[in-house]
């Protein structure tokens, strides 16, 4: 049985589902666009199917076919649609409400953390009632990703791709900190991504303790991370699982409220003029 038969005898494989199927495909296609071929190649379609799909989504404006190469591609109509739809405020906006009530209930220090390239950047703190030390210091400041909870909780989550990129360039860098080989940076980041969370109680900044949660886009990838920083005294593992229940609860609610066109997210340094 061919895959476009097996969708067409689901229940649950709908008309709308293939459309969004074809969608996806599209807005992760080069720039030139995608042949009918290709596409249906890529959801799992016979090529008349696609084909139909296609001119649907041509003829609603969402889709445009360049003339010369016959290739289709999303079109401008669709991005504006969904900015759009998106133009709820930026990741700092939407998260900021979540940062000041985690520091309200918890006590604690709570940081927001974006992805920048190879580095993670602070987009936003609530500061707590105790003295803390982190590597990011405040809100602008950078580390690279695996230094840090929040840092490596992004990294974690990353499509694997990104991921290994990361981990090739950025291993030099935290060997600076004396904490990390490859060997102990990969069992790190299994461990963080079988948990869904990083936390440690000690490590390079001494009576410190950090514990970070990945906020993650539609595809499970992290794009920032909410990070809690205390004393060692306040993460102990009577008070961890509290914590990382409402930090997971709060980064659950955020995601699927992202703006994937937030240019935040593509460049968060901008925020600060940088």
């Amino acid at each position: 049985m061919n895959s476009d038969k097996r969708n067409q005898e689901e229940p649950g494989v709908s008309v709308v589902s293939r459309l969004f199927a074809v969608l996806r495909v599209l807005g992760e296609a080069p720039v030139e666009g995608m042949r009918v071929i290709e596409l249906a190649e890529q959801v799992g379609l016979s090529q008349p199917t696609v084909h139909r799909l296609v001119r649907s989504l041509v003829d609603e404006g969402m889709v445009e076919q360049e003339a010369r190469s016959k290739r289709y591609r999303l079109s401008l109509a669709f991005f504006a649609l969904a900015a759009r739809a998106g133009n709820s405020g930026n990741l700092r906006d939407l998260v900021r409400p979540s940062l000041l009530r985690l520091s309200a209930s918890l006590g604690d220090s709570l940081f927001l953390l974006a992805r920048s390239g190879f580095d993670a950047v602070c987009l936003d703190r609530s500061e707590g009632p105790y003295p803390i030390r982190t590597f990011t210091g405040d809100i602008g400041g950078r580390v690279a990703l695996g230094v840090g909870q929040g840092s490596l909780a992004i990294l974690a989550f990353l499509p694997e791709e990104e991921r290994e990129a990361v981990i090739r360039n950025n291993l030099p860098r935290l060997r600076d900190f004396h904490l990390y080989d490859e060997v102990f940076l990969r069992a790190e980041v299994e461990n963080v991504r079988r948990q869904g969370y990083a936390a440690r109680n000690t490590g390079v900044l001494p009576g410190m303790a950090g514990l970070a949660v990945p906020i993650l886009d539609g595809n499970g990838h992290a794009v920032a991370a909410l990070s809690v920083a205390t004393i060692s005294d306040r993460l102990g593992p009577e008070r961890l699982p509290m914590v990382v229940e409402l930090l997971k609860r709060e980064t659950a609610a955020i995601g699927p409220r992202i703006n994937p066109f937030d240019p935040t997210l593509r460049h968060p340094s901008r925020v600060f003029g940088e």
